[in-house]
């Protein structure tokens, strides 16, 4: 599929195009607003809002090639708009409380019992690492697409991916994984998270 003819062709007006070119990652889309939204129906109405932004913007697209991240940036970004609305927000202490509550059975965007665990893992991050790291390593988006989404110089995303990976590695025994001995090498010292608000 050729992106850059594919967007020529839909900022032109061609309606077929844009069509084609969401449906190609329509699947992309769905789990990345699921992931903000934690339910069916409001990743649906984030992702026809996307839709009508894309409509409304499209020829404001400078860079075609880069129609994805563009998209999938307006993507997060309804996904936090309807957030807000909806004052859905939650204080950081109370994440980790409802987070176990919030993953149901019928959610789509697990479906192994890996993935479970390391959506539990992931509920233990701060708000800011944990997107970045869910971004970056369950959405497989590029550095410069995740500061894009999330209004933060890469060097940030950068630094709160490295901590979030570091705090997860301490979780789970970091080297007990890495060396496959039954030693929890990664648990014997504490730590230190609490210095910058990455």
């Amino acid at each position: 599929m050729n992106v850059s003819r594919l967007v020529k062709q839909a900022q032109k007006g061609n309606k077929e195009a844009l069509l084609q070119l969401i449906m190609a990652e329509q699947d992309a889309y769905y789990r990345l607003a699921y992931s903000y939204m934690k339910n069916d129906h409001d990743a649906m109405d984030a992702m026809e809002d996307m839709i009508v932004t894309l409509y409304e913007k499209l020829e404001q697209l400078q860079k075609r090639e880069a129609f994805y991240s563009w998209s999938k940036t307006i993507l997060v970004n309804r996904c936090k708009t309807i957030l807000r609305k909806n004052d859905r927000y939650l204080p950081l202490e109370d994440e980790q409380e409802s987070a176990l509550a919030e993953r149901t059975d019928d959610n789509p965007y697990r479906n192994t019992e890996s993935e479970m665990d390391m959506q539990v893992l992931l509920s233990y991050l701060n708000t800011r690492q944990r997107e970045a790291v869910e971004l970056r390593y369950v959405h497989d988006l590029p550095y410069q697409t995740i500061a894009d989404m999330t209004g933060a110089p890469v060097g940030t995303i950068k630094s709160r991916i490295s901590q979030g990976i570091q705090k997860l590695k301490s979780m789970i025994g970091g080297g007990y994984y890495e060396h496959n001995r039954g030693e929890n090498a990664g648990a014997q010292k504490e730590p230190e998270y609490h210095k910058g608000s990455a």
